[in-house]
């Protein structure tokens, strides 16, 4: 739990940052948003190739050098003088962030028994989420205060303290031995279906959310200080979106990931029609915070289950899928914020949100020929 917030926060402090960060290497805003951008594409492209050169190691070894890596880029990208050397330690941190949440996934639920795993995963994704709620309000909070290179480098202690704990607790065993190393109940359509909703919903999410500093300020009228404690306010929401779905996800699997992109599109609609004001501002936020950590709870948790393979090479293609999405989110705000400007950032992730929906409301129909579900079709 303590490395998955270190990484997630590894992974989002250039959102609070971007206009630091921008100033301080010299570059515009649109380049510091490829801070985000090419951290996506590497894990995108890099989570199945990893976790599959890795299929046959022990996973205590994995994690432990996985959590080295974390500790040595983000001392690098603290310690990078130029916009180059600090991209190049957050694709260090991208490559680890790759391979963790695929190997991750099935060390911890497979510690448990089936009927509980979505509980398990849902305690994972609170750990995850308060890297919304403490991490990137902190580090934003810290990078206005100084200077960005601290907030970079914080997580190196976090993720060292989990590293040893890791490499002197968790047992060493062959991956194929876990009891989640495959899924309950395979299903190769319903994991496409997941896949590619997840994706859609990534890149809409971080279409608008990687320029949500400029947009509560330009288009809302807040103040700094009222942003950064907005984000802190976001970060809740998520936290509590992950904390209300990871109590019902073992009984409401596919209605829990429907809810959740349904309540993004929200968000970010609303956002998108009526962010000029103060009040309806922090409503929509709230509610599309409420929806961000969610989302990728309930795709990994369906993985889990209708994986048609090994769990792990199914989730790393689902967290590179997911990744994907949000570097495209991101490149895709990026050029709509010369076009058109910020609001129209919201309004571009809140479509590709509701197309998510669409997909998963289409992936239940009954496939042509058939009348109704099979038992594995009423899973996740």
């Amino acid at each position: 739990m303590v490395a998955a917030f270190t990484f997630n926060t590894a992974e989002n402090l250039p959102v609070g940052l971007l206009e630091p960060l921008s100033e301080s290497l010299r570059v515009s805003l649109s380049a510091a948003g490829l801070l985000v951008t090419g951290y996506g594409v590497t894990v995108a492209v890099a989570s199945v190739p990893l976790t599959h050169a890795v299929r046959a190691v022990p996973r205590r070894h994995v994690l432990t050098g996985l959590l080295a890596a974390l500790v040595v880029s983000s001392l690098g990208a603290a310690l990078a003088t130029s916009y180059w050397l600090l991209l190049g330690a957050r694709l260090l941190t991208a490559l680890a962030q790759a391979l963790f949440w695929a190997v991750l996934g099935p060390v911890a639920v497979g510690l448990f028994a089936r009927e509980i795993r979505g509980r398990v995963v849902g305690a994972l994704s609170v750990a995850g989420s308060l890297a919304l709620v403490l991490g990137v309000p902190a580090g934003t909070w810290l990078g206005r205060q100084s200077d960005w290179r601290l907030p970079v480098a914080l997580p190196a202690a976090s993720g060292l303290v989990s590293l040893l704990v890791i490499a002197v607790l968790l047992p060493t065993s062959r991956p194929e031995e876990d009891p989640a190393a495959y899924g309950a109940g395979p299903d190769a359509r319903r994991f496409a279906t997941v896949l590619v909703a997840g994706a859609l919903s990534a890149t809409g999410a971080f279409t608008g959310y990687t320029y949500v500093v400029t947009f509560l300020g330009d288009v809302s009228g807040f103040s700094p200080s009222a942003v950064s404690a907005l984000l802190v306010a976001f970060g809740v929401a998520c936290l509590v979106g992950v904390g209300v779905t990871g109590a019902l996800l073992d009984r409401f699997p596919r209605a829990s990931l429907t809810a959740a992109v349904a309540t993004q599109a929200v968000g970010m609609l609303g956002l998108y029609g009526a962010g000029a004001d103060p009040v309806a501002a922090v409503v929509f936020l709230a509610l599309m915070g409420g929806a961000l950590g969610p989302v990728f709870m309930t795709t990994q948790n369906a993985v889990l289950h209708c994986a048609p393979g090994r769990t792990d090479i199914a989730l790393a293609a689902n967290s590179g899928a997911y990744n994907g999405g949000i570097a495209a989110g991101a490149a895709l705000g990026g050029l709509l914020l010369p076009l058109g400007g910020v609001r129209d950032t919201f309004l571009a992730g809140g479509l590709l949100t509701a197309g998510a929906c669409a997909v998963l409301l289409g992936g239940r129909l009954p496939r042509p020929g058939r009348d109704a579900p099979s038992p594995v079709d009423s899973g996740p």
